[in-house]
């Protein structure tokens, strides 16, 4: 029952994280374009080759851990990903809403922080889904690291 309870969870998390997302990220509006970029900044294409992969990755990795992973386990990686997707969403909301750049960079910083026992969960329950989450670890890291470039700049 536990395994199923969880399994929900983390898909809801995932949907949550993919809804919250599409409303709050407006990548055309006035202040958003007005901002300085990043060197490194990709095409406004990436995120959307990026994120598909991630949320499938994400949908699969709390299936399997729900299902396959000790209780520890699996309530572990369910509240780490809880705060990933609070603090993702907090970058969301701070960048666009709220137009706080410092907010915005702290926030995704701590959601790839919160990430790194995910894919450590993910590696100790099965190696393959750990490794299928190392891109989307390395997302929120560089994520983070244009969070800081946009404050930097502006």
């Amino acid at each position: 029952m536990i395994k199923n309870i969880l399994a929900i969870t983390n898909i809801s998390f995932v949907a949550i994280y993919a809804i919250g997302s599409g409303f709050l990220v407006n990548t055309g509006d006035g202040f958003y374009r007005s901002l300085t970029r990043p060197s490194w900044q990709p095409p406004d294409y990436v995120p959307g080759i990026v994120w598909p992969y991630n949320f499938l990755v994400l949908i699969i990795a709390g299936l399997m851990i729900a299902n396959t992973a000790s209780n520890l386990l699996r309530f572990s990686y369910t509240i780490a990903f809880a705060f990933s997707v609070i603090t993702a969403l907090v970058w969301a909301h701070s960048l666009f809403i709220q137009h706080n750049l410092i907010l915005a960079a702290i926030s995704l910083a701590v959601s790839a922080l919160l990430t790194v026992p995910m894919v450590a969960i993910a590696f100790q329950t099965d190696w393959k889904i750990g490794l299928a989450l190392i891109p989307y670890l390395l997302w929120l890291i560089f994520a983070a690291s244009l969070s800081v470039g946009y404050k930097v700049l502006n």
